[in-house]
């Protein structure tokens, strides 16, 4: 058996191979800003696993930098501020309690930026001046005995109000209402008042019976989340390689299947694992969501990131892909598992890179797309 499958396995969760018939798409022609983020010396960035925007057109950056400890366990979460040239203004939440392994970074409608920590189960808002203003979940408290990460039991134990185990992402829909998808082992979505109050959860793992065709409401590692304007709800349902829709009360709209061909498996370059991967492998991974982003306007638009063939694909909400860009590789407009998205506006997109350790601002140049063949 080759590596490569067992690796996407490993990292992804449990991949459903059941696929629309594969639609072609055009190819979006696009630049990358060079040089965008001008950091201070002695500062790097680690894994980059989260960026935002604000209404300044400040960038926020959630490294798994400023690494300390041991190799396995140690502590990496990061929040970095630029300006929008890319200028290094400061940190925010220096040895944060919250702080253990970072996953993403969200900024909302009144530019309070709120984080979400793999490692410590715990989401916190700041305002805009960098402090906390509420928090949800509970680290494990580092004076109980045997505190270790937690397990992956299956079937899994039940999810509890108010507690996370591995939250992926936040959103928030017009009114405020807070909603996060607690993805890799309750698999679900809580949702909270603009308060900060308990109202419900809705999803849920998906049973051994189902993992060839799951249900609606079950979902596999649910990554990445977002609001359109009128506040229905995107989860990125990545181990069932979809996108699921939602309104703001949790009831099932519709499914998003992003299938447009891989290129030939000669042309891909992956940036982990053997060099040549497998027809399989590239098959479960294609357009599976890791990171989703909705842009403003009175036109929105969804952009969804795979990590493998490593492109980035527009969409209408209703989700029918309208270009496809970029591909897997170390260079510039190259990308390295993309873990979260921001798109300002239709044409303008931040990728943050997990492999690559480093942020692209992407811009796009629709008029000029000719449509691809493969």
């Amino acid at each position: 058996m080759k590596l490569y499958p067992l690796i996407a396995a490993a990292c992804f969760g449990a991949i459903a191979f059941a696929q629309e018939p594969a639609t072609p798409a055009p190819e979006i022609p696009f630049e990358s800003v060079p040089n965008l983020l001008k950091l201070p010396p002695n500062l790097y960035l680690g894994e980059a696993s989260g960026v935002a925007i604000d209404s300044k057109k400040h960038i926020f950056v959630f490294s798994r930098g400023n690494s300390t400890g041991p190799a396995y366990g140690a502590t990496a979460s990061q929040i970095l501020e630029f300006g929008p040239d890319g200028t290094y203004i400061r940190e925010i939440g220096h040895n944060l309690y919250a702080w253990a392994f970072a996953h993403t970074v969200r900024v909302d409608k009144s530019d309070n930026l709120w984080a979400v920590d793999k490692g410590t189960d715990m989401i916190i808002k700041f305002n805009p001046q960098g402090r906390v203003m509420m928090v949800f979940g509970r680290k494990k408290e580092a004076s109980d005995e045997g505190a270790e990460p937690w397990k992956h039991p299956r079937p899994p134990l039940p999810a509890q109000d108010n507690s996370f185990r591995q939250p992926t992402d936040v959103t928030w829909d017009p009114e405020g209402n807070i909603f996060i998808s607690d993805g890799y082992i309750n698999s679900r979505v809580a949702k909270y008042s603009k308060e900060g109050d308990w109202v419900k959860q809705w999803g849920g793992p998906v049973p051994p019976e189902d993992r060839a065709h799951p249900k609606p409401d079950q979902l596999n590692t649910p990554h990445t989340i977002a609001a359109d304007a009128k506040g229905n709800i995107y989860v990125g349902d990545r181990g069932n390689r979809r996108i699921q829709v939602f309104d703001h009360d949790g009831n099932f709209l519709r499914t998003i299947q992003i299938n447009v061909p891989p290129p030939p498996l000669q042309a891909i370059h992956p940036v982990f694992g053997p060099s040549s991967p497998s027809a399989q492998a590239v098959a479960g991974q294609n357009g599976a969501p890791w990171a989703i982003c909705i842009t403003p306007g009175p036109t929105q638009y969804l952009y969804s990131a795979d990590a493998m063939p490593g492109r980035i694909y527009k969409l209408t909400l209703d989700g029918q892909v309208l270009g496809v860009l970029g591909s897997s590789g170390r260079q510039m407009k190259q990308f390295g598992w993309i873990h979260e998205l921001a798109c300002p506006a239709e044409n303008e997109i931040y990728a943050a890179e997990i492999l690559n350790w480093r942020v692209q601002k992407l811009i796009l140049h629709p008029g000029k797309t000719s449509t691809s063949t493969n």
